[in-house]
């Protein structure tokens, strides 16, 4: 399973964005569901909407009603994002990097899609394991 971050759907909607081709050919390919928070999904809408414009809004909330994605909250999601981002505040880790954390450690994942290395790098996995593996950055790795 493979957490997904706001910056690889939004690659994937906007055909103009430097990294689309890259995140097309890696998602094309993927064969493991991919699974988010609702934080995501607010932040990926808001982005279609404001930068894409309409047809990308279409198509992502397309995506949203298809199943596309994995959608995971838990009743005590909100307190841990929130203790996770406090603890790596010097970062500047947002409530929506933070879900991204500890959805990772709920379902023993350490594959997280995004384009985020400068958050991605420095944080550390709950689960235990040494680093994420940033997907598609890592994919040769």
């Amino acid at each position: 399973m493979i957490i997904l971050d706001t910056s690889v759907i939004y690659a994937l909607l906007d055909a103009a964005d430097s990294r689309h081709r890259g995140a097309l050919e890696w998602y094309e390919a993927l064969d493991e569901e991919l699974v988010t928070t609702p934080l995501v999904l607010a932040e990926a809408d808001h982005l279609a909407t404001t930068r894409g414009g309409p047809r990308a809004a279409r198509a992502f909330r397309a995506d949203v009603s298809a199943g596309a994605y994995l959608v995971d909250w838990w009743p005590t999601a909100a307190r841990e994002a929130a203790e996770l981002a406090d603890r790596y505040a010097d970062l500047g880790i947002g409530l929506t990097d933070a879900s991204l954390v500890v959805l990772a450690a709920r379902v023993g994942s350490a594959d997280v899609a995004t384009f985020d290395e400068r958050h991605f790098r420095a944080v550390r996995p709950l689960s235990g394991a040494e680093a994420f593996r940033l997907l598609p950055l890592d994919t040769s790795a």
